[in-house]
């Protein structure tokens, strides 16, 4: 099983960035996705989630109206689209599949992207 992010880097107050997710090992349809941050010295926090079809979203609110996660199933990748960005967006952000099946939860990590706000 792999997830891998890319699109992470260096950008200005009030850029854009699109992070992307690569999966596979299972079967990506089947799993709800979401993306994850940490910055140093603070606790992960979740972004974004997006069900396994794509059709229900959800955002922290401070994110909302900036950040738009999305999905292709038949490229088994997620993404992340973070336009207005701010310092405080700086961190590490990583993807996160999940599928609960009771009494069954099984869930996996990507090895996380690094995204910088500053001039």
């Amino acid at each position: 099983v792999q997830l891998v992010e890319s699109g992470g880097g260096l950008v200005q107050p009030g850029g854009s960035l699109r992070l992307s997710c690569a999966a596979s090992g299972f079967t990506f349809s089947s799993y709800a996705m979401r993306w994850y941050r940490q910055a140093p010295g603070k606790e992960r926090e979740l972004v974004a989630g997006i069900s396994s079809a794509g059709d229900s979203t959800n955002y922290a609110d401070s994110v909302k109206g900036r950040f738009t996660i999305s999905r292709d199933n038949a490229k088994n990748t997620v993404y992340l689209q973070m336009n207005s960005l701010k310092p405080e967006d700086t961190s590490v952000y990583y993807c996160y599949a999940v599928r609960t099946s009771w009494p069954t939860t099984r869930n996996y990590w990507g090895q996380g992207t690094q995204v910088t706000v500053s001039s």
